[in-house]
């Protein structure tokens, strides 16, 4: 298992302990979707409340069971008696049983239209799931879907800015405009979207590759090298050299304009630098900015 995939393991496991607590039902449990053989299937991986591990390990598919239901419409789907109910198909009768579980609901993980995951929650008791209940469960069905759109962004700009310092011509800062300014992007981007992230290990991961992509152009430090800026003055100059405003930069970085312009002052007199582009020019002289 990668650190992503333990990350993404891990946004799940806490989803059903507030898929839990937000409708009051006693078991809820889920996982991702994996592949093999050619097969996606979401493989039944974390469990809160449950009584045995009858359902562990099970592998769930499209248009079987509740949960294959959900995956195949991609929307939730709910049942009063599991065990009686003629809305689904029965292949998993034999490890839902031992669980005693009759009330179930099913809510699909959907990002960009693909389904990623399920959450169940269920009650031991043949008893109708009312509104709020599943509109609390689809509330932190879309709280993980979003961490994993976050996830997804983080790891295709990590691989958008190996792959742009590859491309440079040459590790010399000015060298091959086009490629500079890809790594400026990237750079930008990740400086952005890291405090976003709650994973310690994918945060460090964006950090690294932002750093990196730095080195790459700070072979030959200019004079100012010995200038050191706090994490997020690096970050509000990142989105600065970009071309953001102070209020573009504040919705990146979800911070107040004021802390930004704040940020930028700071900066600014570390720098010497008396306007925000020499700022920015004076920290990629110091190795500080790609």
């Amino acid at each position: 298992m990668t650190a992503a995939d333990g990350g993404e393991a891990a946004e799940v496991r806490a989803a059903l302990l507030r898929l839990r607590r937000g409708t009051g039902l006693p078991v809820a449990f889920g996982g991702l979707v994996t592949s093999a053989d050619g097969a996606s299937r979401v493989r039944i991986a974390e469990l809160s409340g449950t009584a045995t591990h009858s359902l562990n390990g099970l592998a769930i598919f499209a248009g079987h069971g509740l949960g294959g239901k959900a995956v195949a419409l991609a929307r939730p789907c709910a049942v009063t008696d599991y065990s009686t109910s003629r809305q689904i198909s029965h292949e998993y009768d034999a490890a839902v049983e031992p669980e005693g579980l009759r009330a179930v609901l099913a809510v699909p993980l959907v990002v960009r239209r693909r389904v990623r995951g399920l959450l169940y929650g269920a009650l031991r008791t043949p008893l109708p799931l009312g509104d709020r209940a599943l509109a609390s469960a689809v509330a932190v069905a879309r709280d993980v879907e979003q961490a994993l759109v976050v996830r997804d962004e983080a790891a295709a700009l990590a691989a958008a800015a190996r792959e742009a310092v590859a491309e440079l011509p040459e590790r010399r800062y000015g060298a091959g405009d086009a490629a500079w300014e890809r790594v400026r992007e990237a750079h930008g981007a990740l400086r952005a979207l890291a405090p976003r992230i709650s994973d310690p290990a994918v945060r460090a991961e964006l950090l690294a590759v932002s750093d990196a992509l730095t080195a790459a152009a700070a072979c030959s430090p200019g004079p100012g090298s010995g200038v050191r800026l706090a994490p997020r003055e690096v970050d509000v100059l990142a989105c600065l050299a970009g071309g953001a405003t102070n209020t573009a930069a504040a919705q990146r970085l979800g911070l107040r304009p004021e802390t930004v312009k704040g940020y930028l002052r700071s900066a600014m007199r570390k720098l010497g630098a008396h306007t925000r582009w020499e700022a920015v020019v004076a920290a990629r002289r110091a190795g500080l900015l790609p």
